[in-house]
């Protein structure tokens, strides 16, 4: 399983973009085993990733992964 992340200079200066990499990068580790084997992931972080709290974006990530796997 592959994954990727795109956080574009929209989302803040380079400190916030790596936060928000690693936040992300977090998160999905912990849904992995959700995704058939072999798979490729691609998050984009929006500008609002820099603010969000730790449970909005899982939450926001769990809703694309859903809709992902139907």
């Amino acid at each position: 399983m592959l994954a990727g992340f795109v956080v574009s200079k929209a989302v803040g200066p380079a400190v916030v973009r790596t936060t928000v990499k690693r936040r992300l990068r977090h998160l999905v580790r912990e849904r992995l085993d959700l995704l058939p084997a072999g798979s490729r992931l691609v998050v984009r972080a929006l500008p609002a990733a820099a603010t969000a709290d730790s449970a909005t974006l899982g939450a926001d990530l769990d809703s694309a992964l859903r809709k992902l796997l139907r």
